[in-house]
């Protein structure tokens, strides 16, 4: 089952969650009170758009709006947490706010 470990951020907070099965991220945020800011749930404002320090082979490839306002955002190493999708399976994921 992939970790997912969310690195400090501004507000102090840290957390390590199993994402058993893998699954939407921001699923996997809800659940776990996870530090990441969401503003919306369809790709189109940013407030989640978080670094992946490692463990980005764990996810699917960003979906058709989520590639886009990345490419907006100059999103380069990131991904959206109300867009990505963590594959099911073993690995470590790190993951930082871009606002923390």
């Amino acid at each position: 089952m992939p970790k997912i470990e969310f690195v400090e951020n501004a507000l102090g907070r840290a957390k390590t969650v199993d994402a058993e099965g893998g699954g939407p991220l921001v699923d996997i945020c809800d659940a776990s009170y996870a530090p990441i800011p969401f503003s919306c749930r369809s790709a189109t404002c940013g407030t989640c758009q978080t670094f992946v320090l490692e463990g980005a082979d764990c996810f699917e490839p960003p979906n058709e709006a989520e590639a886009e306002l990345l490419s907006i955002l100059n999103g380069r190493g990131t991904r959206l947490a109300c867009q990505a999708v963590l594959k099911a399976g073993p690995g470590l994921v790190k993951l930082k706010s871009v606002d923390g």
